[in-house]
């Protein structure tokens, strides 16, 4: 691990907040969303907590209360602040967390000095690997929480959606497959140990499914009719009064249009949907006469696909590999503790940081949340 291998990933952390005024880093619209200013922070206490406490021997932390502020969900660690109240923080201040950030990586440079053993650098990599995941999930939180602003801010020159090709179909053949990583590089544990899946033969879509096509599927009563629908994600159409993605806006007659991080843009029938859930997903792939993917089907298929415009919803649920084995310590809560009632999105997305993702990469979300760049690839047979 090099010092510029480091900080090239931290500085894109604080590239993607250029353009927001300090207010924008501040808000937290709902409670599976995050402000700005804890990403920032979080992801420097990752470092501070895992690496440099026990490996930095005359460390002193930066502020004794931010462990408190800044964990997330590690329970060995210590206590933290509630996830819906993120945003009530005000303080520490975001020029103070930016001080943060600079105190944590002058000292994970003096550390990097000195050689680190391997050990210590599968931890440095790891939570690198850990920052661009909060990359993404700053860029997607952060729309989240300014898209109810009806000034409809743009903040960030992404290009969210572009057009696709016709769509075409590949087909695999079944039998035994080798599924989950195994060779050089980094890789979670949830994509390990490479082991032998059976599947049947299939087809897949080349393409993923476009706006046009979803907006078919919205006129001709998609919404209305229950029988495309598994039972909870009917129950959280009614309960919800779910009729459209995340993000559309309806201006009249049908004329769509959607909020993007770069302001409000017309529909694009041509560019792949996003921000759907797996309800959604499931129910449009009946509806059209096919189905979703299983994740070891979206694997096997990856090398025959173009992949990392969505993160695309497989009929598979988040469960463990032959052979799991989570790290010790508080380190083995990073994934394993989550393996239930979650489904596995396999690909990437236009959030995700350039090499983030990997055809082996499992994400996992719970079946109703589509605030993520999540969209529908279709398989049949």
């Amino acid at each position: 691990m090099t010092e510029d291998e480091f900080l090239k990933i931290r500085n894109r952390t604080e590239y993607l907040c250029e353009n927001l005024e300090t207010e924008d880093f501040i808000i937290q619209a709902a409670e599976h969303v995050s402000p700005a200013k804890w990403h920032l922070a979080h992801t420097t206490w990752f470092f501070e907590t895992f690496v440099l406490k026990n490996h930095l021997p005359d460390y002193r932390e930066f502020h004794p209360d931010f462990g408190y502020f800044f964990n997330s969900y590690y329970n060995a660690v210590g206590q933290r602040t509630q996830k819906n109240q993120r945003g009530l923080m005000t303080r520490p201040s975001v020029e103070e967390v930016f001080d943060y950030r600079g105190f944590v990586n002058e000292q994970m440079r003096r550390l990097l000095a000195n050689s680190p053993s391997n050990d210590i650098n599968e931890l440095i990599y790891l939570g690198l690997n850990h920052e661009q995941q909060h990359q993404e999930l700053l860029l997607t939180d952060l729309k989240y929480n300014l898209w109810l602003n009806p000034l409809s801010p743009a903040v960030i020159n992404i290009k969210e959606y572009g057009p696709q090709p016709e769509e075409s179909w590949e087909d695999i053949s079944g039998g035994l497959h080798e599924i989950g990583f195994d060779g050089a590089g980094f890789s979670y544990d949830n994509e390990r140990k490479k082991h032998q899946v059976y599947i049947e033969d299939f087809a897949i879509s080349s393409r993923l499914v476009t706006n046009g096509d979803y907006l078919k599927f919205i006129l001709q009563g998609g919404y209305q009719q229950p029988e495309w629908w598994h039972a909870d994600g009917w129950d959280w159409v009614q309960a919800n009064k779910i009729n459209q993605p995340l993000y559309w806006i309806n201006r009249t007659h049908n004329q769509f249009q959607y909020y993007t991080l770069d302001g409000v843009k017309d529909l694009d029938p041509q560019a792949p949907v996003a921000h759907i859930s797996f309800y959604e997903a499931a129910a449009y792939a009946e509806w059209a006469g096919c189905r979703l993917p299983t994740e070891f089907e979206w694997e096997v298929a990856a090398e025959k696909l173009e992949w990392g415009l969505r993160w695309e919803w497989t009929n598979s649920a988040y469960l463990p590999y032959p052979h799991f084995e989570k790290a010790p310590g508080a380190i083995g809560e990073y994934n394993g503790k989550f393996m239930i009632n979650q489904m596995v999105l396999r690909g990437g997305s236009v959030a995700t940081a350039e090499g983030h993702s990997r055809k082996t990469y499992r994400n996992f979300f719970y079946p109703h949340q589509r605030w993520q760049f999540t969209g529908i690839r279709l398989a049949k047979k």
